[in-house]
């Protein structure tokens, strides 16, 4: 082991003092492995790798390392059978983020990751660090971040403290992406009672490369330096990747240690020096220091590389006297970077970083020996294996139950039978009285799941950079710009665009893991595609609630298999994506309180033309309107109900029944169609038909554009209530001008029975949604009054008299 270890910051030699062996350690085994969450069975598989006991850094780094937060050992089986390759793909899971090919000579990476726990505990910088990892992750790949998005849950805003959760986050967001001067285009925000106390903070960003080659994690060349980058380390962020992998309880308040505190002003100038010093081509490999801090990025670019890395931690930055190896070890303290840099460019690229204003040192170099090896003050603090830490992980084994839990076959024994009768004009016939169609309309408007967001969205700054094709709100996906940041194309007119959207049918979830998994990637194919955008790859995140219930396993199973069908079917691969495990309060009673399984799809589109990007408003009065798709049904269709409905859900007090099956070839069949019609010009605007149904959807284009809408569903004998509030994927309500209805009417005779299409009325001057069936009206709303309810659902749960003023 006769190794030396740099001695200087241009990495002079010092002989390297031998490990101290321990066989008894100096501190509690007991104690240390509840600290860390490794199981005595862990520490057992620690101690036959090392061929000793180790030390209290050492188990400190495995603890962080095999925690589900780092090295998914619950879910990384499931993981495997996502498609992961594709035409497009450049870089798939494994590396910072995923790497998309746009053409025409511009790339994209792009990557979701959440900060739940963190934000449970201290709502303002658990979110904001979560926007600041996350984007330290695109520019990690030598891309420029250019938007940002966001998958928000909260428990019933009726509480206060689920109201402090939400507006703590939200402000945290809105700090730090506009300080940083990115702008957060999209997002979704949902609610339930499952939430309550553990909030999902869900970040997404996207960057376009600058660099010729995209700079990747694993270390290269023995001997080459090793550089420290960014902001000083401190006792911030303690053990966060543990943290992130328990249950939360009342006690977890005294974990705020273990939330990191950003800087959003010093991470703009490390997007600006990293950028440059990619740039230059002296940096050889990068890894961003998120979770586990420097424990995590030495070991991932050690064992992704086959080498090793010594790092001397008198050298690294700190911000605190008298820090342990421990303590720098497991620090996530933010804006910090590790590179290594090819031998003889390492002070011009730190004095390049010190212009900025931030932090450089050489800290380590680089080992033939597959090693993560720690020095402190001239000893061996740790020596671990790094494929150990990084690589060769634990996997938590699982038995898959062979049929759903009984509480889940209960719920889809439900059938529409069970709802209280209904009439036309008389609407739902309650035992207090008939409730009319509008007014169910208006209940859902002002359910703060469907309602607007625009308490949330006008907080953040989606403008920065004059890219934002489309506005908060305005499409169903957002649209950002394809202008190259640097060289002469900067100046020039950008023609293209990059899509992006979130989503996922929480509840349907809840019900049904695999059918709610398959209708999240559906939907967000269709949210892009309704933008005029194609569909080309998924960063997925899985918030779920702990594996180690029988039932907790079978929903993280049947999700994953969900998400495989249907991204394999809509050709759209997983690039990357982040899994959150232990989503759970334990309440004061003992018993659990699990989340709702939640599989956020966060998925990227290409715009080939920004003359055509569609948004949800009606374009004129007088234009048609149609829907494509599944047809309206009376019944006894298995793509179509309201079974796990918002409209269930929020008239009727029931979360039940069994969500809709997502017919995967026809999403594809009027997707395909939806986007040729647009590019062609045949289309003024497209809505997708999500939470509410018809209904909603008619209401939102009317409020969205201030227009109105008179529209005649079939008439029959079946329930009023199935044609305007059932839920089912593939379906599109669009809006065609007079002029282009010849044109219109050819291309579906070109498609055919494949794209099912009916005309359902046109679009009018009259501010009012007039819904009929066989000629007797169903509801007439005001638009003002359906924008009233829609606008001001959040802030009058907030206590606000509107949306805040705009930052």
């Amino acid at each position: 082991m006769g190794t030396t270890t740099p001695g200087s910051d241009t990495g002079g030699p010092l002989p390297r003092p031998p490990v101290v062996s321990a066989s008894t350690p100096s501190f509690s085994v007991p104690e240390a492995l509840r600290k860390e969450g490794l199981s005595q069975g862990d520490y057992d598989e620690i101690v036959r790798r090392l061929g000793r006991a180790p030390n209290r850094a050492e188990l400190g780094m495995f603890g962080v390392m095999w925690s589900e937060h780092c090295c998914y050992r619950n879910s990384r089986p499931l993981l495997g059978q996502f498609p992961t390759t594709g035409p497009r793909i450049l870089v798939g899971p494994g590396e910072n983020a995923g790497v998309v090919d746009l053409g025409e000579g511009q790339r994209l990476a792009f990557k979701i990751e959440s900060h739940n726990h963190p934000s449970a505990v201290e709502p303002f910088q658990g979110a904001a660090t979560g926007v600041g990892g996350i984007l330290r992750d695109i520019f990690t790949m030598g891309a420029r971040p250019i938007a940002l998005l966001n998958a928000l849950r909260f428990g019933p805003l009726e509480d206060e403290r689920n109201v402090g959760l939400m507006e703590g986050v939200v402000a945290g967001i809105a700090h730090y992406g506009n300080c940083v001067g990115v702008p957060t285009v999209g997002g979704e925000v949902a609610f339930d009672p499952s939430y309550g106390g553990n909030p999902l903070v869900n970040a997404m960003a996207l960057g376009l490369m600058e660099t010729d080659d995209i700079v990747c994690s694993g270390a290269v060349g023995v001997g080459n330096p090793v550089v420290y980058v960014g902001s000083t380390t401190g006792r911030d962020g303690m053990g966060g990747a543990s943290f992130a992998s328990a249950e939360l309880t009342e006690a977890s308040l005294d974990d705020r240690p273990a939330v990191q505190v950003g800087d959003p002003f010093l991470e703009k100038g490390l997007i600006e020096a990293c950028l440059e010093a990619f740039q230059s081509g002296d940096v050889v490999a990068a890894q961003d220091m998120g979770a586990a801090g420097l424990t995590c990025s030495c070991s991932e670019m050690a064992a992704k590389g086959g080498l090793g890395i010594e790092l001397d931690l008198d050298r690294v930055p700190a911000r605190e006297s008298g820090m342990t190896a421990y303590e720098f070890l497991l620090s996530e303290s933010q804006e910090r970077m590790l590179f290594v840099v090819a031998a003889g460019r390492e002070e011009p690229l730190m004095e390049r970083f010190r212009r900025w204003g931030l932090q450089a040192a050489v800290v380590g170099r680089v080992l033939q020996e597959n090693v993560v090896r720690v020095l402190q003050h001239g000893e061996v603090a740790a020596e671990v294996p790094a494929s150990a830490l990084a690589d060769d992980t634990p996997i938590n084994h699982h038995e898959l139950l062979a049929e759903p839990p009984a509480e889940i076959q209960a719920h889809w024994t439900w059938s529409e039978a069970e709802l209280p009768p209904a009439s036309n004009a008389g609407g739902l016939e309650l035992a207090d009285g008939a409730l009319g169609w509008g007014d169910a309309l208006l209940r859902l408007l002002d359910d703060p799941t469907i309602a607007s967001k625009r308490w949330v969205y006008r907080q953040y700054d989606h403008q920065v950079q004059a890219n934002t094709v489309v506005l908060p709100g305005g499409a169903d996906a957002a649209v950002v710009r394809l202008r190259p940041q640097q060289g002469q194309g900067a100046m020039a007119p950008a023609t293209r665009g990059v899509a992006a959207t979130v989503d996922c049918p929480n509840r349907w979830v809840a019900l049904d893991p695999e059918r709610g998994a398959m209708a999240a990637v559906a939907e967000a194919a269709r949210n892009l595609s309704c933008s005029g955008a194609e569909p080309l790859a998924v960063t997925d995140n899985l918030n779920f609630p702990s594996p180690d219930t029988a039932t907790g396993y079978w929903q993280l199973a049947m999700a994953c298999r969900g998400l495989s069908t249907a991204c394999s079917a809509l050709a759209t691969p997983v690039t990357g994506g982040n899994v959150s495990l232990y989503n759970e309060t334990r309440l004061p009673d003992g018993r659990m309180q699990p989340i709702h399984p939640t599989p956020v799809v966060g998925m990227v589109g290409l715009v080939h033309d920004l003359a055509h990007v569609t948004g949800l408003a009606w374009g004129q009065a007088g234009d048609g309107v149609w829907l494509l798709g599944v047809p309206l049904q009376e019944s006894g269709d298995e793509r179509l109900g309201l079974g796990a409905s918002s409209y269930l859900e929020v008239v009727h007090g029931r979360l039940t029944g069994r969500p809709p099956l997502t017919d995967l070839a026809l999403e594809g069949q009027v997707q395909g169609f939806l986007r040729q019609a647009i590019a062609a010009g045949l289309v003024r605007s497209a809505h997708d038909l999500s939470d509410g149904g018809l209904a909603v959807a008619l209401a939102e284009a009317c409020i969205a554009s201030g227009l109105g809408a008179a529209v005649e569903l079939p008439a029959g004998g079946g329930r009023p209530d199935r044609l305007l509030f059932a839920e089912g994927g593939a379906r599109v309500l669009v809006s065609v001008a007079p002029e282009q209805e010849v044109a219109w009417q050819a291309a579906l005779v070109e498609a055919g029975a494949a794209v099912p299409a009916e005309r359902l009325g046109t679009v009018t001057a009259d501010s009012r949604l007039v819904v009929a069936r066989g000629g007797e009206p169903l509801l007439a709303l005001a638009v003002e009054q359906l924008r009233h309810t829609y606008e001001q659902a959040i802030p009058a749960r907030l206590g606000k008299a509107g949306p805040p003023p705009d930052r």
